[in-house]
């Protein structure tokens, strides 16, 4: 039986389950309340970002990713802050992870892989072109829509999890070393773009393998062989693909194949066919700016909404009857348990059970729309502990469930006896009830 949910609300979105984390970023699925649509929101700690001197970068990341819409990279719809957070409005995309296929259908064939591959290759072309890197490509960040095609995530926001140094140069803070090109490694400072392509070619390794090439359980040995780009090609690999990869993991940046290169690798045009789309030549980049102003003004609203859980089950009415104590009794004598149903608002419900408990001697603990009720006396069984939760069976009916935890079964129908004597006004009652009442 579910229990009580509580509904958090950023702005116009219902933030649910968290569905990935990272160093600086926790992404929650949340719905967009006035459109129905399902999105994604990155969410970031405003101290670590300014901590970390990121703030203009992340600025300047958003603001481009803002003007990039690509068929195949997960979109960035706004973006929002709060006096200590930042969220990114990102698509939700459905279709899983690219490398789940891997992992649950071995290797692909050439034809998919390639499909994918262009579809990737096309990807980074079109973002290197204006100026943005994702510079940490990796299985997490290969998405596939409803469609089965790629969504690259995260494109342009890996400046989350990378660090730019006094030298200008990116240096990783985290990432998967096994997709990683060998100049980040050495940490020296690296080129965005020509370490985008090493990732790529670690990738179509993968997916025609359906293996890493570079692995190792020792850092050091896997760090010495992606250094020398030490790694051998299965035979089912065509030489083609073969061909294009030892190019593409070429440990030297300076005379690693380069994007127009590729596409024009006999092996990768086949069945090439770039997608066609609409690109954007103005978006508003009021919302980036208003992110990083420290005013009220900007800020938006955080709220908790908690409410009693839906159990959407009518038959559970039968359960109780109204004030009729016949229920608190089974074929072996007293219940441990009973229920009543209400109209009353949850927030009524709840004040009135605490009214009407302190008198009969029980501290009360509340928690949401469950409440813990406690004896301050003991009795035959040590002090009795009285456990109830307010459920909703209909927008405006409740249905409480009063339950002893702890002490005497029948000290536990003399305290329900009482205390429906002052929920008299609060439980709803049948026809029944009433004709009996008479």
């Amino acid at each position: 039986m579910n229990r009580t949910k509580i509904k958090r609300r950023v702005g116009k979105y219902e933030v649910g389950r968290t569905i990935g984390e990272g160093t600086f970023a926790k992404v929650k699925f949340a719905k967009n309340l006035e459109t129905g649509e399902n999105v994604a929101i990155k969410i970031l700690d405003k101290d670590k970002v300014l901590k970390h001197k990121m703030a203009e970068q992340i600025k300047r990341e958003i603001a481009t990713m803002k003007l990039i819409r690509h068929p195949h990279v997960v979109q960035l719809y706004e973006v929002m802050g709060s006096k200590t957070k930042i969220f990114i409005i990102l698509e939700f995309v459905t279709g899983g992870e690219l490398f789940d296929k891997i992992v649950n259908h071995g290797r692909m064939r050439e034809e998919e892989a390639r499909k994918y591959f262009q579809q990737l290759i096309h990807t980074v072309d079109y973002c290197h072109s204006r100026g943005v890197y994702h510079r940490d490509l990796k299985p997490e960040n290969l998405l596939l829509d409803a469609s089965g095609d790629l969504k690259v995530s995260d494109f342009g926001l890996s400046a989350l999890s990378q660090q730019v140094r006094a030298d200008g140069l990116l240096h990783t803070t985290c990432g998967t070393p096994n997709y990683v090109a060998p100049e980040v490694l050495n940490d020296r400072g690296y080129d965005g773009a020509t370490a985008d392509l090493w990732s790529c070619g670690v990738i179509l390794f993968v997916l025609l393998a359906g293996y890493l090439p570079f692995d190792d359980s020792n850092l050091m040995n896997l760090y010495n062989k992606i250094s020398a780009a030490e790694f051998t090609c299965p035979p089912w690999i065509s030489f083609g693909a073969m061909k294009l990869i030892t190019r593409i993991l070429d440990p030297n940046p300076t005379t690693r194949i380069t994007v127009p290169e590729i596409l024009e690798d006999e092996w990768f045009k086949k069945d090439y066919r770039p997608p066609v789309f609409d690109e954007i030549e103005d978006a508003n980049l009021d919302d980036v700016e208003a992110v990083f102003r420290d005013s009220e003004e900007y800020h938006v609203t955080e709220k908790r909404e908690e409410k009693p859980t839906s159990m959407n089950a009518f038959e559970l009415i039968s359960m109780s009857q109204g004030l009729n104590l016949g229920n608190l009794f089974d074929e072996q004598g007293f219940k441990r348990e009973t229920r009543f149903t209400s109209k009353c608002p949850a927030n009524e419900i709840i004040s009135k059970i605490e009214e009407a408990a302190k008198p009969l001697g029980f501290d009360v603990h509340k928690k949401n729309y469950k409440m813990r009720l406690q004896n301050l006396k003991a009795g035959r069984k040590g002090n009795l502990n009285v456990s109830t939760e307010v459920f909703q069976v209909a927008p405006s009916l409740h249905m409480v469930e009063v339950r002893k935890s702890k002490g005497d079964t029948l000290e536990f129908h003399k305290f329900y006896k009482n205390l429906s004597t002052c929920l008299d006004n609060v439980v709803w009652k049948t026809e029944q009830d009433m004709e009996e009442k008479k």
